[in-house]
């Protein structure tokens, strides 16, 4: 399958000879306080979603189309 040439060496060559660019995965990371997680992503989205909302309706005030460019 995939061996490395040398040991100093980060490239993973095929056993067809190529190079192989996927070679390495990065460790996981344990992250030891993940319990407020949806809430916080939950508020972020909606966060987001007023930011469009807002930016949008000024795109639609300033140029009188609903995306500048497009319609």
């Amino acid at each position: 399958m995939t061996t490395s040439s040398n040991a100093a060496s980060s490239q993973v060559i095929t056993e067809y000879g190529k190079q192989n660019i996927f070679g390495r995965e990065t460790q996981p990371q344990l992250v030891e306080d993940y319990t407020s997680y949806p809430e916080e992503a939950e508020k972020t989205n909606g966060r987001w979603a007023m930011i469009g909302m807002v930016s949008l309706l000024v795109s639609y005030f300033t140029t009188g189309q609903i995306i500048p460019g497009i319609f």
